[in-house]
């Protein structure tokens, strides 16, 4: 099938999403079928490494950092889950450490007992991580170790 020709699909979206929908439609002066094909569009950009069964390993860390909270609560996955969407035939140096996949699963979760392990891996004596700064902070964490590496003193893009 041509990524051109489209297809109707039937999907079952609560009253209220409906009603959402209808508001953000009429707002912006468009149809609902555009609101949410655009809603779609933009989950599907944001999951695209998740379509590629080649990219694993610390490749997946920013989609997860990214969008990790929302997909767990939603998907309701788990640490075990997790560890095999990511590190599933993945070979050692693309490997994501099994204590920080436990870290972005509980982040959706519990987010004062990620924050305590998270102060402990940057070897800080007290968790001084607040709510609102344990993504950031998570993130930045995950960043550094997975995604960019140091080289002659700057980072770099793996």
């Amino acid at each position: 099938m041509s990524e051109s020709r489209k297809r109707a699909v039937s999907i079952r979206i609560n009253t209220g999403d409906v009603a959402k929908v209808k508001r953000l439609a009429q707002r912006l002066g468009v149809r609902d079928s555009d609101i949410v094909r655009f809603a779609l569009k933009s989950m599907l950009q944001r999951l695209v490494p998740l379509t590629d069964p080649d990219v694993r390993g610390r490749n997946l860390v920013p989609v997860f950092v990214e969008s990790g909270v929302e997909l767990l609560r939603y998907f309701d996955l788990d640490a075990a889950r997790l560890e095999s969407i990511i590190n599933d035939s993945t070979g050692s140096e693309r490997r994501v450490e099994r204590e920080d996949i436990a870290l972005l699963a509980l982040t959706g979760a519990q987010d004062s007992y990620a924050a305590l392990k998270l102060s402990e891996l940057n070897h800080q004596d007290e968790p001084s991580i607040r709510n609102g700064e344990l993504s950031s902070s998570l993130r930045r964490y995950l960043y550094e170790k997975y995604v960019y590496r140091s080289g002659n003193g700057s980072a770099q893009h793996d």
